[in-house]
């Protein structure tokens, strides 16, 4: 729960700091004169940052267990086996 917790945080907390960058640099008046909204545009933002951050991360753990050919050891069969167990564990 801690760990999606921060995860949305982080990620809201990126998109003010860009929406305030941007209010302050004024970006939002050439927004509005273009006829875009900068909260709509930073919504877009979040929800697409989201996104990718989540494929990310669901993606990550099998594609390094794929590209490197590993296999995870549940019983271990022989004493080099039993080391490696007991060493990460």
């Amino acid at each position: 729960m801690k760990r999606i917790l921060l995860f949305v945080l982080t990620n809201v907390m990126v998109v003010a700091v860009l929406g305030v960058v941007a209010s302050l640099l004024g970006v939002n008046r050439f927004l509005t004169a273009n006829g875009l909204n900068l909260g709509a545009l930073l919504g877009f933002a979040l929800v697409m940052g989201f996104g990718g951050a989540i494929i990310s991360l669901l993606i990550s753990k099998p594609m390094a267990k794929w590209t490197a050919g590993l296999r995870m050891i549940d019983n271990p069969q022989n004493a080099d086996e039993a080391w490696i167990v007991q060493t990460v564990r």
